[in-house]
């Protein structure tokens, strides 16, 4: 039942919430305590320069500070009072040797879009010189802009400062203003539920407020109302918006628990996280749920497994393919690893699906990319502090490298094996419905005995054969057409009987099995 969706609060399942928008109260002691410190030249990296300009405003008035704001179009202008530009001031230069030229003033001087003129030697030199005489001193420079890599020359003389990201309380209360202000524009309240406004909250973290407040918005005045069908394009949307050429792709459709069949262990397992994992923080002595790996044998769905931990947890799934992250040049391959990761952090909580593990991370020369690879990996498994649950699956376990199967680095090792009599015959009939097709009218208990040793994938190109065969003939697909199709395949189990075999043995003793 939708409930509506109050100006001041949602009147969900547990009562009503206050708004709460996110203070900028901890930014600003933050920002304070940097300008207290006399850092000459501050770094501010961000998209919200409104936001940034904002705080230094308020910084400035309350140390009774002079504040000045620089751009290339507007050039020198002094936000504290009333004065005219100084539009002769337009050029970096010039501006750079007004402000040496009057540095006895003292003052905070927020230079926007800085950063391409740090490519410029004699820029950095100035800024330099300027740092070390001013070093202690009451004049402050702020580098503001979305990218401001600091150079070498000045890395000793500036102050990074970072702008906070909304977090959940504050993501619910800019749904809120925005349902509070559809609601004024058409005289009618939102309606939602308690439970899709923390959904959508949860999908809108890692963003700026900004960025938020657009995809809120747009999620409202789509249609009306708040709905679980509005998550979907609200987290692809967040994904187009973070990704930036990244190595990372977005999976559009996660499979739902019931498209699976058998893996009762593992559904069961996940099931019993997902409020541990979706929670702002894990109850007292629980650590939150980290990743799981899937080995077992190719087709018997690892792979539908991985789209199903995400349906399961209902957040969105990113897929990592390592063949993409490979590049020529030094440091590149780690580098994207490090941008995808950092990705999947942004667009947490999430599930992060590294399909075939091994095939990235094989055994090359000491100090090779796959080495470097592990190395970036590790670390980041082991220090991440974002929600993002890792699904790694597996074919070839010899090839993996024993740093990742030591205990801590996953939460558990699930085993995938060819599926039983009782999982065939719910393969069978999933995807016979899924092709439209009456499963009452089929012998499922027939096809699952006389589909021994079939995988699930194989199972389903068994249905398509039999389909593309009863269409030739004219005929509609029957039970014995689907037997003849099964009669005529070799499954993998049989090809590579003994390869399958060793798995298994291998996996008797040192993995849980995911049925």
């Amino acid at each position: 039942m939708r409930r509506p969706l109050a100006g001041r609060g949602v009147h969900g399942d547990n009562g009503p919430r206050q708004n709460r928008r996110m203070p900028d109260v901890t930014d600003l002691k933050d920002l304070e305590l940097i300008l207290r410190t006399r850092s000459p030249l501050i770094a501010v990296e961000t998209r919200e320069e409104s936001r940034a300009v904002d705080l230094f405003r308020r910084a400035a008035a309350r140390a009774g500070q002079a504040l000045y704001r620089w751009s290339a179009v507007d050039g020198l202008s002094r936000l504290d009072a009333d004065a005219a530009p100084q539009r002769s001031l337009t050029e970096p230069e010039r501006v750079l040797a007004h402000i040496r030229a009057s540095r006895g003033g003292g003052g905070l001087y927020l230079l926007l879009d800085f950063h391409p003129y740090l490519e410029d030697p004699f820029t950095v030199r100035h800024l330099r010189e300027i740092a070390q005489v001013e070093a202690g001193a009451s004049l402050t420079l702020a580098l503001i802009g979305p990218n401001m890599p600091v150079p070498d020359e000045l890395r000793d003389v500036t102050a990074r400062f970072t702008l906070r990201l909304p977090d959940l309380a504050a993501l619910r209360g800019i749904i809120e203003e925005e349902a509070a202000a559809w609601g004024r524009q058409h005289q009618q309240r939102l309606q939602a539920r308690a439970a899709v406004v923390d959904a959508l909250a949860r999908n809108l973290m890692g963003l700026t407020e900004a960025d938020a407040r657009r995809l809120a918005r747009n999620a409202i005045h789509d249609d009306g109302a708040l709905t679980e069908t509005d998550l979907p394009a609200l987290a692809e949307a967040k994904y187009r918006l973070l990704d930036g050429g990244s190595v990372l792709s977005f999976e559009l459709e996660t499979a739902k628990m019931a498209d699976v069949a058998g893996l009762s262990r593992l559904k069961a397992w996940l099931e019993m996280r997902r409020s541990v994992f979706l929670a702002e923080s894990p109850p007292p002595g629980l650590d939150a749920p980290k990743g799981v790996l899937l080995l077992g044998v190719q087709g018997a769905g690892k792979s539908l497994a991985a789209k199903a931990c995400a349906g399961a947890f209902g957040v969105p799934l990113l897929r990592l393919d390592f063949g993409t992250l490979y590049n020529k040049f030094y440091g590149e391959t780690e580098r994207n690893l490090r941008e995808a990761l950092a990705t999947a952090g942004q667009m947490a909580p999430c599930v992060l699906w590294i399909d075939e593990i091994e095939k990235g991370l094989a055994t090359d020369s000491e100090g090779g990319p796959s080495r470097r690879i592990l190395g970036t990996l590790l670390t980041w498994m082991a220090e991440r502090d974002s929600p993002v649950f890792m699904v790694a699956t597996a074919n070839d376990v010899e090839s993996l490298p024993p740093e990742l199967l030591r205990k801590g680095r996953f939460d558990e090792i699930f085993f995938v094996d060819l599926p039983a009599p009782p999982v065939r015959g719910e393969i069978f009939r999933i995807h016979l419905a899924k092709r439209g097709q009456e499963t009452s009218g089929f012998d499922l208990e027939a096809l699952a005995l006389a589909s021994e040793g079939f995988s699930g994938a194989e199972i389903e190109q068994a249905v398509v054969a039999a389909l593309y065969a009863a269409h030739g003939s004219g005929m509609p697909l029957d039970t014995d057409r689907l037997l003849a199709e099964i009669a005529g395949t070799r499954p993998l189990s049989v090809l590579m009987a003994e390869k399958i075999a060793y798995l298994r043995a291998w996996a008797a003793d040192r993995t849980v099995s995911a049925d």
